[in-house]
């Protein structure tokens, strides 16, 4: 027996955006995800980031189990696109999208999204191998300056390097359970950096649905310390919204950005997320990682210089977090909502960088920035594999397709201090004039 079904226009599901009425469309069928939102294993903003929109590319990206999220998702089954309507929203491109869905498909037929486990071993092994080395050389050599700085740079990398392992874990592109996957992450976020896997799913997954979107990516929310692109500092302009002196940003940026990142503002977010959301699981694991810290390094530096010792390799870490992350991002273009395809979305706001042993390694294969996310879920070492075939489908339909050499990459940022400059001017310009019109468009 057939059974009836509702069916519905994109004019009718564009108009159920707001918080508490929200629709999204995922492979044609319609879904009322209002009261779920809440419920979502990924965060409730990243669901409101697609409310009234066509969902299907970012729902097939960021779930490697498609048939089991499909079996959670037929309570909230409303209806289907009227067979009139076509199956891409605003006027993007079909065959674009089409040649990208089949750019998966093929990708997945060669193996791109199969693990290899040792290469992720081996990777967690010379984290845990760094760790003992910095504690046996304090052991073995005493906490002298020299020793100390050597020690501190081993940590330092350790630490960077675990943010890589749980960033992978993270994207549930290591076990084939999603299960194993978060309950590895958990480990490495929280007992090996000390953060929290709730709080960086909620920040991470927004920033791969929208990246360098206002209002929606958080990573372009600069810490309420800069203002960045075109749009941002106009409006904060209009609006009044001034926490620091943005039209001096260009000379706070170097001595606030990459050094304060990780050690003030998110271990500050870290325990707030923790405590206002309950996540009392994530800060369990976050304190063993304390625990295990003051254990083993009270014993030769006492309290006041292991806590000492401790922040140095949090500013080392920051600096290391924020220019690999932001050489990819930050000289993109930050913008209103666009409503774009999946890969023109994310071509416009990230760019590569070459590949070497060492780019890969300290980067965590994120000099495959463009790869990373059109496949979130796709394990980092085959990365190089989906590349050239990413490049031949962005070259087809005239999509530009960016590839930068590290230092490129790091002069970029560098320059990009002119254009917070510019920026600081803007927003001091829309701020003190009162003629200064700005049309609020909501795209």
């Amino acid at each position: 027996m057939k059974y009836l079904i509702d069916t519905y226009t994109w004019e009718e599901a564009q108009k159920h955006t707001k918080s508490g009425d929200q629709w999204i469309v995922v492979e044609r069928k319609v879904y009322n995800v209002s009261q779920w939102v809440k419920r979502h294993p990924g965060g409730l903003r990243i669901i409101g980031h697609y409310a009234g929109e066509d969902a299907t590319e970012a729902f097939t990206a960021f779930h490697p189990d498609l048939p089991l999220v499909r079996k959670y998702m037929k309570p909230l089954l409303i209806g289907e696109l009227e067979a009139s309507e076509p199956s891409q929203d605003r006027q993007k491109n079909a065959a674009l999208v089409e040649d990208f869905r089949a750019l998966r498909e093929r990708l997945e037929a060669e193996g791109c999204f199969k693990t290899q486990p040792l290469f992720f071993l081996l990777h967690l092994g010379h984290i845990l191998l760094l760790e003992v080395i910095a504690l046996m050389l304090v052991w073995y050599f005493g906490t002298g300056w020299i020793n100390t700085a050597i020690v501190a740079v081993l940590m330092a990398t350790a630490q960077s390097q675990a943010g890589w392992l749980q960033h992978d874990f993270g994207h549930l592109s290591v076990c084939k359970s999603s299960r194993w996957n978060h309950l590895v992450h958990k480990f490495v976020i929280g007992h090996l950096k000390g953060a929290s896997a709730g709080w960086w799913n909620h920040r991470h997954f927004q920033h791969h649905a929208k990246p360098n979107v206002f209002k929606k990516d958080p990573d372009v929310n600069m810490l309420n310390m800069f203002v960045v692109g075109k749009v941002q500092p106009v409006e904060y302009g209009v609006k009044k919204v001034k926490h620091l002196p943005y039209n001096h940003q260009h000379k706070y940026f170097f001595f606030v950005g990459p050094p304060l990142l990780i050690p003030v503002f998110f271990q500050f977010q870290i325990f707030h997320n923790m405590v206002s959301h309950g996540l009392w699981v994530d800060l369990v694991w976050c304190i063993s990682y304390y625990v295990r810290y003051f254990l083993c390094y009270t014993q030769f530096y006492g309290l006041f210089w292991a806590v000492i010792l401790f922040n140095f390799v949090r500013f080392m870490e920051s600096h290391w977090f924020v220019w690999v992350t932001q050489m990819s991002h930050i000289p993109m273009n930050i913008d209103y909502e666009k409503h774009q395809d999946w890969l023109s979305m994310q071509l416009v706001a990230t760019c590569n960088i070459e590949q070497s042993a060492f780019n890969d390694w300290f980067s965590g294969h994120l000099n495959f920035q463009i790869e990373h996310h059109l496949f979130p879920t796709m394990p980092r070492h085959n990365y190089w594999r989906a590349a050239p075939h990413v490049r031949a489908l962005c070259d087809k339909y005239g999509v530009k397709y960016q590839e930068k050499t590290l230092y490129g990459a790091f002069a970029d940022i560098i320059r990009y201090n002119t254009h917070l400059k510019s920026h600081g001017f803007t927003f001091k310009k829309s701020f003190c004039s009162e003629l200064f019109l700005y049309n609020m468009k909501q795209h």
